[in-house]
């Protein structure tokens, strides 16, 4: 059992106990999908686990509550060498995305916003040089992110603009010989407060396109980040307001693949499938937090989860669970092929993130009063769903990125 859920288990108002050896170990991976992976994949999906229940998980929740990033992680984090899975070269873990989703899955079964923290730097931001950058950008910049030497994070969000990315951004880009001149704000870009650069999504003024740039946060004159303040969820993710004023770029920093927002897309496209993962990891770890409290919490004289209505609730929960990490899986799977299409990632985070949001509502009913208590850990995962719920696009948008896909006609207005 895992250190935060050994805790939960112990903290029932009642003298500290465990669970009797007869019960099972609660599991969320009830299909056992984890035998789609081969020996060598799961030998590190293992190592993540117990990175995440060792290091991370006996801390997390402080930080949480302090609303600050455990940089003291950063080292161990280095050792696992996984930033950059699914890439090839440039120093990256490469394998199969299918691998890159399971990590996700284990770090938000323990925590989202370390899942958020790793999925920011080694998907959006080393994701969009992979998929974006030239030869000569991938091999500067690659390597030392992949060592966690440099962290990035990914500016596309403003402030008056979140669903209307592809067609209104307001910060502009205006080329003066070798330089580009940047103007306007980014909102919610996680890990730039501290991170090393920000891919930053701006409208060619002279074409109206949009393009990307990376930008060195700490060395840029007109760059400056200023931390986004009482958040309720993935407060361990250091989110920043960014204002750029006249802040000029070299085009050698410009993505030279990038040219109008449909190669933005590439990059959202896979990290939404990156945020199903990462949404069903954090379903797993509630029910699992809430089936451990269930097993040992007692009323009437007798564990709760001998409770027809508990037992009713609990599969409910691995019902959700399941059905999402069958969806991601299929999706992993179509992503290596080659198959993955915006309108698939795009169902796969609608359906998987409602799943997890009424999954973590459960859990915390479960709970009753300790439900909302940080120190019984379900109601981080509680909070911090509302996070995951609306980034990579609000249900509604996806849903209609499915919908004209499957109508043939489009409803965006």
């Amino acid at each position: 059992m895992s250190t935060t859920l050994t805790h939960a288990a112990e903290a029932t108002g009642k003298k500290s106990q465990q669970a009797p050896a007869t019960l099972p170990k609660p599991d969320g991976d009830f299909y056992q999908i984890i035998e789609c992976l081969s020996e060598q994949e799961r030998a590190i999906v293992k190592r993540v686990r117990e990175f995440m229940e060792t290091k991370v998980a006996p801390v997390i929740t402080k930080y949480w509550a302090e609303d600050s990033f455990p940089f003291g992680l950063v080292p161990a984090l280095r050792e696992l060498n996984i930033e950059g899975l699914g890439y090839e070269g440039y120093g990256c873990r490469g394998g199969s995305t299918l691998l890159a989703g399971f990590v996700a899955m284990e770090m938000a079964r323990v925590d989202s916003s370390f899942a958020t923290f790793f999925g920011v730097h080694s998907g959006l931001a080393m994701g969009s040089i992979y998929l974006g950058g030239s030869e000569e950008q991938k091999q500067k910049w690659l390597p030392p992110m992949a060592r966690l030497e440099k962290v990035g994070s990914f500016g596309l969000t403003e402030p008056l603009v979140g669903s209307g990315t592809g067609g209104g951004l307001t910060t502009t880009a205006r080329r003066e010989g070798d330089t580009w001149v940047l103007n306007g704000q980014k909102k919610w870009i996680g890990n730039a407060t501290w991170g090393d650069v920000t891919i930053i999504w701006a409208r060619d003024v002279a074409d109206n396109q949009v393009k990307g740039f990376i930008v060195e946060n700490k060395t840029t004159p007109g760059f400056t980040v200023e931390k986004i303040q009482n958040k309720i969820a993935l407060r361990v993710v250091q989110n920043g307001l960014i204002t750029m004023e006249n802040c000029r770029v070299p085009e050698e920093n410009r993505l030279q693949a990038d040219a109008s927002f449909r190669d933005t897309a590439k990059v959202l496209r896979m990290t939404r499938a990156f945020v199903a993962w990462e949404s069903t990891g954090c379903a797993m770890g509630a029910y699992e937090h809430a089936l451990a409290y269930a097993q040992t919490r007692e009323q009437f004289g007798k564990p709760i989860a001998k409770f027809q209505l508990v037992q009713d609730l609990l599969a409910k929960m691995l019902g959700n669970v399941t059905a999402a990490q069958c969806m991601v899986l299929r999706l992993s799977q179509m992503q290596d092929q080659g198959k993955l299409l915006d309108h698939h990632a795009s169902l796969a985070k609608a359906f998987c993130t409602v799943r997890m949001r009424e999954t973590v509502a459960w859990a915390r009913e479960l709970f009753g009063a300790n439900g909302i208590l940080l120190d019984y850990q379900v109601a981080r995962f509680f909070a911090d769903a509302e996070a995951l719920y609306s980034y990579e696009g609000t249900r509604e948008m996806n849903t209609l990125i499915v919908g004209k896909a499957i109508t043939g006609l489009s409803a965006f207005v």
